[in-house]
């Protein structure tokens, strides 16, 4: 996999986490860079190993759908994707309902974020990519971006959280499509 489609694979699963931390920076009551580092780490830790755990369950059965292993990368991809695209559309007023300083809440929005990336992991090994440098990739985009959405969300408000779900959902749509096409045409 090329490092360019990575990096934009990567960017459009953190995505989901960057909408959350706006939220989550809206949530905090003062803006510590412990705790925001905190929960950018959690993040950033589900984000990376549910690839991982995706990739190991592709494993079990990619000889058995090798032949149109293809469409389904793309079906995933555009699911992902419109669902993101979706939700974007829709008008929640959690910002201040929940508790970002519970660990419960952290995990639980961590992994709610990085159910996308259990999915990528299986299209990853259904391409037969290698797993451990896309997760850590995926990883780092991802603490970055819910730093970044941490300190957006705690200086600015919650302005972008619908278009940074769609963008995300336009990017991994137009990844499916890129890798259906590229096995078409080979």
């Amino acid at each position: 996999m090329e490092l360019v489609t990575l990096i934009l694979l990567a960017c459009a699963l953190a995505m989901d986490s960057f909408a959350v931390s706006i939220t989550a920076g809206l949530s905090l009551s003062r803006f510590k860079f412990g705790t925001v580092c905190r929960i950018s780490f959690v993040f950033a830790l589900f984000q990376g190993c549910m690839p991982v755990i995706g990739w190991a369950l592709g494993q079990s059965f990619v000889e058995t759908i090798s032949d149109y292993d293809h469409w389904v990368v793309f079906v995933l991809l555009l699911f992902i994707g419109g669902k993101m695209i979706y939700e974007s559309f829709k008008h929640e007023e959690q910002a201040h309902c929940i508790n970002i300083y519970s660990n419960k809440t952290i995990i639980g929005l961590a992994i709610a974020t990085s159910i996308d990336a259990l999915a990528v992991g299986i299209s990853f090994s259904l391409l037969d990519v290698e797993i451990f440098f896309p997760a850590l990739i995926i990883g780092l985009i991802t603490f970055a971006f819910a730093f970044t959405g941490q300190t957006i969300g705690y200086k600015l408000g919650s302005i972008f959280k619908t278009k940074v779900e769609f963008i995300g959902g336009l990017l991994l749509i137009g990844i499916g499509v890129r890798i259906l096409i590229s096995h078409l045409l080979a």
